[in-house]
């Protein structure tokens, strides 16, 4: 590494610490503010709820956290003719924000990798602790189906992985041939065991005289295999998050249930690729950088980058929301924006480079 690499590296980390403290605890702070007559009395409640909502605001903070510290960064530099120096030495573009988009990867994987753990639940967390149901988590009347069986959930505690009066219909040719009823079941080794199932047959082909339902007992009976029970809790929610690991699960198992997975895939795009809109961000802004003070105006360069961030980010935060509710496809909403945006930002990068 470079003297200079290290000496950018130095100033723009500092700037990024400073920068994203203060969205935390802007943000933090204010939801907590807003929010503190409804809280509970409890002190160890309400830390943990300022705890579940960093890691949440987490998502939105840090990838702008990335391109306001640049912009500070690069400010600080036209300010003291760095930018100059720099050039002087013989450092080409590249050679200046190539180590802002190294560490700006780095810290986006690392958010990533934080989204494919249960802290990527975080908002629902906060949502329990704000409503009093952080202790009492359950679910009620969930009605899902599975390859050929239909079942049913009278009570499902994902905190326990429990579930409680199950019904399971298994259907060929759209007839009900058998019935799985049982009061408890639990979910270990990725597997849905049920506990003291009755289970009902009835004959495919009925005779008046000589057709009856064959009834026996089961003592353990398995069935949705990796259907985990966040998967469940989630899966028909209208506003749920998943974590990457559990919306992939999820998505590979309703896709063979024929079951609609536009907000799947919408959470699965959003969490791995539309972090990364912050790279062009940081080669656009430096393009447009002047390096001699005296021909740049730092406020109008500092607001308009800054209004030029949000945009973006609003832009792709408005088309998360339209896939996530169904009105677009996320292929079309999510995916081909942020490679267009990728690809026209590279062309305006070439173009500006000629000069």
């Amino acid at each position: 590494m470079s003297i200079l690499t290290k000496y950018i590296l130095k100033k723009y980390l500092v700037n990024f610490i400073i920068v994203f403290i203060s969205l935390q605890l802007f943000f933090v702070g204010m939801d907590f503010l807003q929010n503190s007559k409804g809280l509970p009395n409890s002190a160890n409640l309400q830390l943990l709820y300022i705890l579940y909502n960093s890691f949440f605001t987490l998502t939105l903070t840090l990838p702008l956290s990335l391109v306001f510290a640049w912009i500070l960064t690069l400010v600080i530099f036209v300010r003291n003719n760095e930018l100059v120096a720099f050039t002087s030495l013989g450092a080409k573009r590249f050679n200046i924000y190539s180590p802002v988009v190294y560490v700006s990867v780095t810290l986006l994987l690392i958010l990533i990798s934080i989204q494919m753990t249960p802290l990527a639940y975080s908002y629902e967390q906060k949502k329990k602790i704000l409503d009093g149901t952080y202790f009492s988590d359950s679910k009620s009347d969930i009605f899902l189906k599975y390859n050929d069986k239909f079942i049913y959930f009278q009570k499902l505690i994902p905190l326990k992985k429990q579930a409680e009066n199950i019904h399971i219909y298994k259907v060929k040719d759209d007839d009900i041939i058998e019935t799985v009823i049982a009061k408890k079941a639990y979910f270990q080794n990725n597997k849905w065991y049920i506990v003291d199932a009755k289970i009902v047959t009835k004959p495919q082909k009925l005779n008046f005289e000589t057709s009856k339902l064959e009834i026996r007992y089961e003592k353990f009976l398995n069935t949705l295999e990796g259907f985990k029970p966040k998967i469940l809790d989630n899966v028909y929610e209208e506003k749920a998050n998943f974590s990457i690991l559990d919306a992939i699960s999820a998505l590979s198992l309703l896709s063979k249930q024929n079951v609609n997975t536009d907000k799947i895939r919408a959470a699965i795009y959003y969490e791995l690729f539309v972090p990364f809109f912050v790279l062009p961000l940081i080669m656009l802004i430096f393009i447009y950088t002047s390096y001699n003070r005296r021909f740049f105006n730092i406020g109008s360069f500092t607001s308009f980058s800054i209004f030029g961030t949000l945009v973006v980010w609003g832009v792709f935060f408005m088309l998360y929301k339209f896939s996530n509710s169904g009105v677009t496809k996320p292929e079309f909403s999510l995916l081909l924006p942020i490679v267009f945006w990728f690809s026209i930002s590279y062309v305006v990068y070439r173009i500006k480079n000629r000069f």
